[in-house]
């Protein structure tokens, strides 16, 4: 009869163990799924790869996920620490980077139209060496017989 008592513990003890064991690996998941993390089946699924590399990732997992808070993004920035003045300087170097952007594509179109004028002029003068080649050949010809 004790037997039987000492083998029904072992058994729940190792099937505790086992859950245990499980459960424990998917706090990093829980924790993604509480704060809307946007890798949370990343994390699922590392938790579970974990399980076999004797929990070395289960770590680096807890830290990942505890990374991201919906509220605030990734890191631990306080969106109120942000000021007005941060925006300003923001729309002033969006302000430079479209100028840029602008005279760029005003350099650009000019160098295409220069380079398609090129191209004209080269092909012109290309036909017409051929003409001159064409009619000397013609003339030789002529000349021959």
């Amino acid at each position: 009869m004790l037997e039987y008592i000492a083998l029904a513990i072992l058994v729940f003890a190792a099937v505790t163990l086992f859950y245990g064991i499980i459960v424990i690996h998917d706090i990093p998941y829980e924790i993604a799924k509480h704060r809307n993390h946007p890798q949370q089946d990343a994390l699922h699924v590392a938790g579970w790869i974990s399980l076999f590399t004797l929990h070395v990732l289960w770590p680096f997992l807890w830290i990942w996920a505890t990374l991201y808070r919906e509220d605030r993004g990734w890191g631990f920035n306080n969106p109120s620490q942000t000021s007005t003045t941060d925006k300003s300087e923001n729309e002033e170097k969006l302000q430079s980077l479209n100028e840029r952007i602008t005279l760029l594509e005003e350099q650009l179109a000019q160098q295409l139209e220069k380079k398609e004028a090129d191209i004209a002029a080269e092909q012109k003068l290309s036909h017409d060496s051929f003409s001159d080649i064409e009619s000397s050949i013609i003339a030789s010809q002529e000349g021959n017989k």
